[in-house]
């Protein structure tokens, strides 16, 4: 009864709410997303799926966060919905972009004890603590750094390196997306508290508007740590959606050529 309650005041609020429309010069057909607190209209060619750091190092056992004591196991079912989103996105055009999170071998690119990552970065106090672990964690080149083989990008999507939590952060993430015209993320990823509402806080900032599929993500401690994360993004910086409601939408729009 809770989950047919749910997804009715959802279509109740696609009804009677307004629609945010991102882009209204846009090319090509577009639909609405029903999302909180208002829903969007979308189109593939202004849109693009983000995915956050879907590596080893965060979803699979013996990775950095298995290893420095987080719960893993549920990154399995977000594996699964995450390539659901994909396959819709592709099927209608939308850019699908990967961000992974790590720095060179050497780690010059983490920082030195000058560098708050170098005291916050669990990876970086899990391998100083463990030192049979150094040089494991989220190295460029290494397993750990790598994307879950379940998620491996195909022809055409795109790959960006970010070496902090925001994926706007000294990347190409910004440039690529304005060379593309792209004003809409679907964020999907790990973790919901962290990179994800990170990366679309900058988003916002940035002019971004930003979208997290709520069973596409996966957070890092309590579970308060996940309704924080969404009702700070649904009150203050972006909107809140599901893997069912972007099927629904984005399958609407025409098979891309």
């Amino acid at each position: 009864m809770c989950l047919i309650a749910r997804r009715l005041c959802s279509i109740l609020t696609w009804v009677t709410e307004p629609i945010v429309d991102p882009a209204p010069q846009r090319s090509g057909p577009s639909v609405v997303l029903p999302a909180r607190p208002e829903a969007l209209r979308i189109n593939a060619s202004t849109s693009a799926v983000i995915v956050i750091d879907m590596q080893n190092a965060y979803a699979s056992k013996g990775g950095y966060v298995d290893e420095a004591g987080f719960d893993v196991g549920p990154a399995a079912g977000v594996i699964g919905h995450i390539a659901q989103v994909l396959d819709v996105a592709r099927s209608a055009g939308m850019p699908v972009i990967f961000l992974q999170n790590g720095w060179d071998a050497d780690y010059v690119e983490a920082g030195t004890p000058q560098s708050p990552n170098y005291h916050k970065s669990n990876a970086l106090k899990t391998m100083r603590a463990r030192p049979e672990l150094a040089g494991k964690f989220l190295a460029r080149g290494g397993w750990d750094y790598e994307l879950v083989e379940a998620l491996t990008p195909k022809e055409g999507d795109i790959r960006v390196h970010k070496p902090r939590y925001s994926a706007f952060f000294n990347s190409q993430l910004d440039t690529i997306l304005r060379a593309r015209g792209i004003r809409t993320l679907i964020f999907t990823g790990i973790a919901t508290n962290v990179c994800v509402e990170s990366t679309l806080r900058d988003g916002f900032h940035l002019e971004y508007f930003g979208v997290v599929l709520e069973d596409a993500v996966h957070h890092l401690g309590p579970d308060f740590i996940r309704e924080a994360s969404l009702y700070n993004i649904e009150k203050f910086f972006g909107w809140v959606s599901s893997l069912a409601d972007f099927r629904t939408a984005v399958g609407q729009l025409p098979p891309a050529d």
